[in-house]
């Protein structure tokens, strides 16, 4: 999400690099920058103007501290105002004092409103709240099937009358039986429209006022920009809303919707749909997205995705391996799988710091790179896994793996020796000896430099001893002979 936007505000940074002060007019072509990237974003006219000018006067009335340079207290300056627009802090979920908390969950067809009511149901079912999804969507065809299998697919009840039911009713009864069963939480499926309409405006006004939610939620679909927000602010006046849930967030390259919804309809934004799976679905921190936006990835995010993921004990004990030199391809498989767990390798590396500037070529050649090792991993033996030296030695067990995984003989014994590699320069971190080089076999994956040692680093191109014999040779050629 927001490649678009955080490519064209480094463009803004840029024109601050190389000056030694923010002055009014080496700011003037910044601030333009900025303001083309939001409004190429699809973000509200007016919030780009307000945003604009705020960031303008902040910037112009920006004290100089010592040490920072002019592109980084403008990058600081912008940050601030990204978070200010978007809602300073996290909204969270409203918990009643007496169960059960009432969710009444709106919005229109297509926006994945169904599959966000599951999301939200496995997000409260990690928080240790129980949970019950009310279907009360009698119109669209397979609605409340939906549902139900989503419900099973997360261990989540779901209550339904069927499709001849009255919705206001089948709303009022999944809240009653919610009480008599003692669960913390309902929520509930309303029926989407293709467009507003006064029949759906009344039937979840009726259904509001039968169940009295403690939340109203409305599920927008985050690729229509700033019109996101338009619909934010028409539910809230026609109903009231007390809050919104982006989804497709991961297919939005330009971010107008996340920066739009807040300003234009006084509601904020509680939670962020980014992928298909149930699982994706993660609070909004207007400070992380922000953070995200200026390309500094999101390290709190990662942080609590994998302690979602990972089982403390055995990391140490996994750590312990691989700096001894026993880590071997069980292991790998291990971390691969935990690394699915977590999301997508491209959702991944976007929330660490420096990794917005991998293409979606390389992170897709990292997606393959994985499953072809996986699949020639999935043809050794126990013995072959736990033992990864027998494959070096022997031409005969390569050539097995070849066959049994689709792939060629060079491609096992490429994987081997990279794996070896990765082995022994774990081993020398832990002796506490930097290896001085790429992590052998990731070329592209993360190193900006492709899997070439990085500029100042013993022997890179353009540095040190080797680029001063380079210089000295092409001097005594000449630039006839070059």
């Amino acid at each position: 999400m927001f490649e678009a936007l955080s490519e064209r505000l480094e463009s803004a940074w840029k024109k601050l690099r190389g000056q030694d002060k923010i002055s009014e007019s080496n700011i003037k072509d910044a601030v333009r920058e900025v303001r083309r990237a939001l409004l190429e974003a699809d973000v509200n006219l007016q919030v780009v103007k307000d945003f604009v000018a705020q960031v303008e006067a902040s910037a112009q009335g920006a004290e100089v501290i010592a040490g920072v340079r002019p592109d980084q207290q403008f990058i600081e300056i912008v940050y601030n105002e990204l978070v200010q627009v978007m809602g300073e802090t996290n909204a969270p979920l409203a918990e009643a004092e007496t169960a059960p908390t009432i969710v009444l969950m709106a919005g229109l067809q297509g926006t994945g409103k169904t599959t966000a009511t599951a999301k939200l149901a496995l997000h409260l079912r990690k928080e240790n709240r129980s949970t019950l999804l009310v279907a009360t969507d009698v119109y669209r065809p397979a609605a409340i099937d939906q549902l139900i299998t989503l419900g099973k697919q997360i261990d989540v009840p779901v209550f339904e009358m069927g499709s001849d039911a009255n919705p206001v009713e089948i709303a009022r009864q999944g809240v009653e039986k919610a009480k008599a069963e003692g669960i913390n939480t309902v929520i509930i499926d309303t029926a989407g429209r293709l467009q507003i309409d006064e029949d759906m405006m009344a039937e979840l006004a009726q259904i509001k006022d039968a169940v009295q939610p403690h939340e109203v939620l409305l599920v927008v679909d985050a690729m229509t920009g700033q019109e996101a927000a338009n619909l934010t602010r028409t539910f809230h006046d026609e109903i009231g809303i007390t809050g919104a849930i982006l989804t497709k967030m991961d297919g939005d390259t330009r971010g107008g919707a996340a920066l739009s919804v807040r300003q234009i309809s006084g509601q904020p934004i509680k939670f962020i749909g980014t992928g298909e799976k149930v699982e994706a679905l993660q609070p909004f921190y207007p400070d992380r997205m922000a953070s995200r936006i200026l390309g500094m990835g999101d390290v709190l995010t990662l942080v609590e995705k994998a302690r979602e993921e990972v089982d403390f004990a055995e990391a140490e004990k996994m750590q312990e391996k691989i700096l001894s030199a026993k880590f071997d391809f069980t292991d790998f498989l291990k971390q691969t799988r935990l690394l699915k767990n977590m999301g997508s390798l491209g959702g991944i590396m976007k929330l660490i710091p420096g990794m917005n500037k991998l293409s979606a070529d390389q992170l897709q050649k990292g997606e393959t790179e994985l499953k072809r090792a996986e699949a020639m991993i999935g043809s050794m033996t126990l013995e072959e896994r736990k033992n990864p030296d027998l494959l070096a030695s022997s031409p005969s067990r390569r050539r097995r793996i070849a066959k049994g995984s689709g792939y060629r003989e060079s491609d096992v014994s490429e994987l081997v020796s990279k794996f070896q590699q990765m082995r022994n320069m774990m081993q020398m971190l832990g002796q506490g000896r930097f290896p001085g080089m790429g992590m052998p076999g990731m070329e592209g994956m993360g190193n900006p430099y492709g899997g070439r040692p990085q500029p100042g680093w013993r022997g890179y191109p353009g540095s040190g001893a080797s680029a001063k014999k380079k210089k000295k040779d092409k001097k005594k050629k000449g630039f006839g002979s070059l």
